[in-house]
């Protein structure tokens, strides 16, 4: 005798989704977006409805504020165009970054404690900022071609995950190597003379260090912009971008062009590590690895893979991490906001990867890293 099979379950109703399909991830980036949100806001509230006696900001201290965060945004995006050059060529992230800026700055100091001790960097001040510009770009652009023949041209055709475990060993090695030759104490830079004191660009007073930054980095970001658009250089490098075998087919020499990446990131990096070590009077082996989590957060938050992204993340980065903990924290009491500025990077990235892996001048998809 056949038996019957009865099914026993509730009949779906019209237009009813399954519980599996409920867009979980998408519910909770809203419910993040709406704290974070509220965060802000609430934090900005406290903090600007402050009165003086528990330490409310002035107006000046907030332009002050502004200021710094540019200029520090400047070094920042100095960095990260590097992170975005060898990632458009490449697709890879290259991690020992962070040590070829440390490089040039250590490549300065020595050249700067000469001219200090000689009398030329306080009587021709100029010129001794332009040789020690130049030395940083030299030395970083040294190390950053290194690195590219030694550690990674050999593991062109490997997985992707080996040259980044390959850029973390390499960065790891620079910096024991340096700590190795110089020691781990923070060696004091010179100071310029010529540079204490402010300038008044526009009304607006500025220290000269913060305004020989912003300057340099104004002027290094338009002659990337132009080499990359008008040579032929440029030109190539923008071909291997998009495709290296017809490049290759049409005659460009893709070892050459990889090779002048490199070197361009170092050079970049190189007078980011100068400006750095005039700003904050010191260098150290160790000195390049949160400015490089920095830098390629803001290449990352720009749009890895972009010149504009990496500017504009450099520069939006430097003010987040200026302003934000004075802006967000100072209202709940908390004793020293600035000391949480590195909180800012690592928070900004992650929130830009649940959010938006592609960067704001990105596609807005997660790149396969």
């Amino acid at each position: 005798m056949a038996t019957t099979h009865v099914d026993a379950s509730p009949p779906s109703r019209p237009g009813a989704r399954p519980a599996s399909n409920f867009p979980v991830r998408r519910a909770v980036q809203w419910g993040l977006g709406v704290a974070i949100v509220l965060f802000v806001a609430i934090g900005s509230y406290r903090t600007l409805t402050l009165t003086a006696a528990h330490g409310r900001l002035s107006p000046q201290q907030w332009r002050d504020l502004a200021v710094a965060g540019i200029a520090q945004g400047g070094v920042i995006a100095m960095i990260a165009l590097g992170y975005s050059l060898v990632y458009g060529i490449l697709l890879m992230i290259n991690f020992a970054h962070g040590e070829v800026f440390m490089a040039g700055a250590f490549g300065s100091y020595f050249v700067a404690h000469t001219l200090d001790q000689n009398g030329m960097l306080n009587r021709d001040p100029v010129v001794s900022i332009v040789i020690l510009l130049a030395v940083g770009v030299v030395v970083s652009s040294f190390v950053a071609v290194l690195l590219e023949r030694v550690a990674y041209r050999p593991l062109r055709g490997a997985p992707r995950l080996v040259p980044l475990i390959t850029a973390i060993g390499a960065s790891l090695f620079l910096q024991n190597t340096f700590r190795g030759f110089f020691g781990e104490a923070a060696k004091g830079y010179p100071a310029i003379n010529t540079l204490n004191g402010h300038w008044t660009i526009l009304g607006i007073p500025i220290l000269r260090t913060f305004a020989l930054t912003i300057i340099v980095t104004l002027v290094a970001l338009a002659g990337l912009v132009l080499f990359v658009s008008k040579t032929k250089t440029g030109k190539s490098m923008r071909a291997v971008a998009t495709d290296k075998e017809t490049a290759s087919l049409m005659g460009i020499n893709v070892d050459r062009v990889i090779v002048t990446t490199f070197a361009i990131g170092g050079m970049m990096a190189g007078l980011a590590g100068v400006l750095y070590a005039m700003v904050f009077g010191f260098v150290k082996f160790d000195m390049g690895f949160l400015p490089g989590i920095a830098a390629f957060t803001a290449a990352v938050l720009g749009g890895i893979g972009s010149i504009a992204g990496a500017a504009l993340g450099g520069f939006a980065l430097g003010l987040l991490q200026s302003v934000a903990p004075f802006l967000l924290l100072a209202g709940f009491h908390v004793p020293s906001p600035n000391q949480l500025k590195d909180v800012v990077s690592f928070s900004i990235l992650v929130l830009v990867l649940i959010f938006r892996p592609g960067g704001i001048l990105g596609t807005g998809e997660a790149e396969k890293v």
